[in-house]
């Protein structure tokens, strides 16, 4: 059996029963595991659910018998939080797996927990991991012990838990929604790991590019970032180089700068790859970017100008595409919507191109800011308010929807650009249709 590691993340399994008393021996456990927060306050981010006067500060603090869900990516503190409430309580410290575990194994921890409240008013706090994975019978095998706090229950789960958790469970815990870390709480992470003694002990350094490696390797998952640190540390005569990085976690170096010119240089070489339809360049380019760390939301609003911008009209469904995608990203974030992104970045390098929209906007607008605006035919303006029809607003105006094409000779332009043709309909795509009705419309509607 596994239990997470600090901040999440598989670690080796701790053995049922008590982990609440002095501090454990952790010599020659790995890094992550030394280094877990042992108090409330030893832990890095978070802080809407740590801050002074929040609901399970108040609870720790107070002691009281609590029940909780932790929701949230790996790598966030599921398990620390835990472990952290069994101390802070002193409490016994049982933890189960919901991948291994039966409803006999549920029970069996309960009654012994009963037992221990009833014998020496020691509370028990039952951690179950990944408890989505947990059948509706298992989690309703849990209800006895949460309804009568003969166990405190704190659940970890990656999954929505309005859907993995049956309600009765959900409705008698505290739900707590984790936050993924950003750069500077793993940074921080890795600072205390450098330098505490329970950690490197200040045997090991770092340079700015091997830290900033691993950082951008980890993702927010400081049992990750720890991980990859103790590894290079390993392999490190007193300073963790980006070379001994690189071969510690087996994985080359990004060589990419979110705040310098090559955010926008990559950037830059992945729009004109799409636009060239290349597939395989844009394809480069986008996980280039997203090793990194760039922002997908950025990566997204970037492909939806691209769909308006190189494709438009060519495949009118490039627009929906990269629209849903960017609507996938917010929905989920890295590391899952690098495969949305991927899609979108795939679609459109293969749609035809066409760049007329972008042609026919930049024409009208050159027009408009020389001063060709000119008024606006009298037939076309408001003619809904009292004594427009006297200044003749809207009188002669033939409705489309008479005619049984559906459009009529009219003048819509104003004077000053009456002749000007802005759409030049491209010959690509779908696009070649829209030239052809385009040359029919324009024809009924200036009367040629």
């Amino acid at each position: 059996m596994e239990q997470e590691g600090l901040f999440g993340g598989a670690a080796p399994a701790v053995p049922v029963g008590s982990l609440s008393g002095a501090d454990d021996d952790v010599a020659g456990k790995p890094l992550a595991v030394r280094m877990r927060p042992r108090t409330l306050d030893e832990i890095v981010g978070q802080q809407h659910l740590l801050g002074a006067g929040t609901p399970l500060r108040r609870l720790v603090e107070e002691d009281q018998p609590m029940s909780l869900v932790l929701w949230g990516p790996p790598g966030t503190g599921k398990t620390t939080l835990a472990y952290v409430v069994s101390r802070a309580t002193k409490r016994r410290f049982v933890e189960l797996s919901a991948v291994t575990a039966g409803v006999k194994d549920v029970r069996s921890v309960i009654d012994a927990a009963r037992r221990e409240l009833v014998r020496s008013g020691t509370g028990t706090v039952l951690f179950v991991d990944e408890v989505h994975r947990f059948s509706k019978t298992q989690q309703d095998a849990l209800l006895p012990g949460v309804e009568n706090r003969w166990v405190s229950l704190v659940a970890a789960t990656t999954e929505n838990p309005y859907f993995a958790l049956i309600n009765p469970l959900l409705s008698r815990s505290l739900l707590l929604t984790l936050e993924p870390l950003d750069d500077d709480s793993v940074a921080e992470v890795m600072r205390r790991a450098l330098a505490e003694e329970r950690g490197l002990g200040g045997a090991i350094t770092i340079d700015d590019d091997a830290h900033d490696h691993l950082l951008r390797l980890a993702g927010g998952d400081a049992r990750r970032a720890l991980t990859y640190l103790e590894a290079a540390a390993g392999g490190a005569d007193g300073v963790v180089t980006l070379e001994v990085a690189e071969r510690a976690v087996d994985r080359a170096a990004v060589r990419y700068d979110r705040d310098g010119d090559q955010h926008y240089d990559v950037t830059s070489a992945m729009i004109k790859s799409i636009r060239g339809s290349d597939v395989d360049a844009g394809l480069h380019y986008l996980a280039r970017m997203a090793e990194a760390g760039e922002d997908p939301k950025f990566l997204a609003r970037r492909l939806v100008i691209l769909a308006s911008e190189d494709i438009g009209l060519a495949d009118p469904t490039a627009l929906q595409t990269a629209v849903a995608g960017a609507q996938a990203v917010q929905l989920i974030g890295w590391p899952e919507a690098q495969i949305t992104l991927a899609q979108v970045v795939i679609a459109l390098a293969l749609a035809p191109k066409s760049n007329s929209v972008v042609r026919a906007i930049g024409a009208a607008a050159g027009d408009v800011r020389a001063g060709l605006a000119g008024a606006v035919p009298p037939h076309l303006r408001d003619a809904h308010y009292s004594g427009s029809k006297k200044l003749g607003h809207g009188t002669t105006y033939s409705y489309a929807h008479d005619d049984p094409r559906g459009v009529v000779e009219q003048q819509y332009a104003p004077d000053s650009v009456i002749d000007k043709q802005y759409y030049e309909p491209g010959t690509r795509g779908a696009e070649r249709d829209y030239a052809e009705r385009y040359a029919r419309l324009r024809k009924i509607v200036r009367g040629e």
